[in-house]
């Protein structure tokens, strides 16, 4: 019923913003994923090892904060529409134009700049689609957006299984410029943020809204740090875990991996619609405790089901707690900086626990080779931080984004049924 209610009273114009922001996370994940699948064949062909081609990786993350923000300031100044138009053909680009790397310092240096245009696309999609869509319905456009992140992931999966033993790693990387297709779409049916046109006279002002809400940014990074880590604690070497700890083939690693994004999808998009009526802390507190519940299945089964089962349920439960964040963001963002504020958060946390993969590897080593014990503790860990510094916080559930008075530097004048807490 919350998600049918969700759906009601919605204009032309607003599920082409919830299409076209969905299908923009989506195809980033997409583009991002590729070269999960393509390590070992990258480290073929330049004559390397996989722990040197992974570096492409780190430096994607670590250049997603810079994306976050320069993507940030300019939907801010110049509107969301336009902005998410640059960052789609900036991605689908740099994606296409790693194919043609003539060697691994080359295509270091495209997956840095690729990092860049994908710390983009979140926030300022984000932003565009919290801003345009009705208020009763930011609960479950929250859960969907975020599931894009983890269809995105089910998409290359199935790409992989189809295309690469005929197009090959370069021509992998070739595919991902489908996405720029989307650009066709957005400059046709997508309108600007009808609170950008109301706040835009004041963005040119963001950092100093940033600086003058500098408590409310520290408790938002620390928040997406310990979120990050959940999700990442989760994901990363969960494969490796299945591989090397329960001697899993392929098929069986890839039929479990598609099962847990199943329920990624499911997970974001019901919680997201529950804190629409139970409010967003509420639901994130309540995700994060019972992933607590799937640990035992998720990291010391034997058996091949209840490891697929338990891999649903932490996924289900950790997307679900994911699935509130979008609209709780955008909702707690200082008004006029609604494009910057959001992605940037979450990337300098993305930045920071960037360090989970080494950190349980290092785990696992030191506890003779338990990647199941080293996945756990850090999982147990990180629910706990989100359930202590979720119930610590607060929320501007409802808040009318339009009508939002620019007060206090830019923050929205009425926060409704907050707790007291950091803002």
């Amino acid at each position: 019923m919350v998600t049918i209610r969700a759906l009601s009273g919605w204009t032309s114009e607003q599920r082409h913003v919830v299409a076209a922001t969905f299908l923009g996370w989506s195809l980033d994940a997409f583009d991002f994923f590729l070269l999960v699948f393509v390590l070992k064949d990258i480290a073929a062909e330049f004559n390397t090892d996989i722990s040197r081609v992974s570096t492409t990786i780190l430096v994607t993350l670590a250049m997603r904060p810079v994306g976050a923000f320069l993507f940030g300031r300019a939907a801010d100044r110049w509107g969301r529409r336009p902005t998410l138009i640059a960052d789609v053909l900036l991605y689908s680009a740099l994606e296409f134009l790693s194919g043609f790397a003539p060697n691994l310092t080359a295509l270091i240096v495209l997956r840095a700049f690729y990092g860049i245009a994908m710390g983009g696309e979140w926030g300022v999609g984000a932003s565009l689609a919290m801003e345009s869509i009705p208020a009763h319905a930011r609960g479950f456009v929250s859960g969907l957006l975020q599931s894009g992140y983890p269809a995105g992931y089910f998409i290359a999966s199935i790409v992989y299984g189809l295309l690469f033993q005929y197009i090959g790693w370069r021509g992998m990387f070739m595919v991902g410029v489908v996405p720029a297709l989307l650009v066709l779409y957005i400059r046709r049916n997508v309108p600007e943020s009808p609170s950008f046109e109301r706040n835009r006279a004041d963005s040119a002002d963001t950092m100093k809204l940033l600086r003058s809400h500098w408590r409310l940014g520290i408790y938002a990074v620390v928040l997406m740090t310990a979120f990050n880590f959940f999700s990442h604690g989760t994901q990363d070497l969960y494969p490796t875990f299945l591989q090397v700890e329960r001697k899993l083939s392929p098929h069986e690693v890839s039929l479990i991996a598609i099962i847990y994004n199943v329920g990624a999808i499911c997970g974001g998009i019901l919680f997201g619609s529950l804190s629409e009526r139970y409010g967003r802390r509420r639901c994130i507190i309540v995700a994060a405790l019972l992933s607590l519940l799937a640990i035992p299945p998720w990291a010391f089964a034997n058996s091949v089901v209840v490891l697929a089962i338990g891999a649903f349920f932490m996924q289900f439960m950790v997307q679900g707690a994911w699935g509130v964040i979008p609209v709780h963001l955008n909702e707690l963002s200082p008004a006029t900086a609604r494009g910057t504020f959001p992605g940037f958060v979450y990337q300098i946390g993305n930045l920071l626990a960037s360090v989970n993969a080494p950190l349980q590897a290092t785990m696992a080593a030191q506890f003779g080779g338990s990647f199941g014990l080293a996945l756990a503790m850090v999982a147990a860990t990180v629910a706990v931080a989100i359930v202590v510094l979720t119930l610590f916080g607060t929320e501007a559930k409802g808040i009318d984004f339009v009508k939002a008075v620019v007060s206090d530097g830019g923050a929205p004048e009425r926060r409704p049924r907050q707790a007291s807490g950091i803002v």
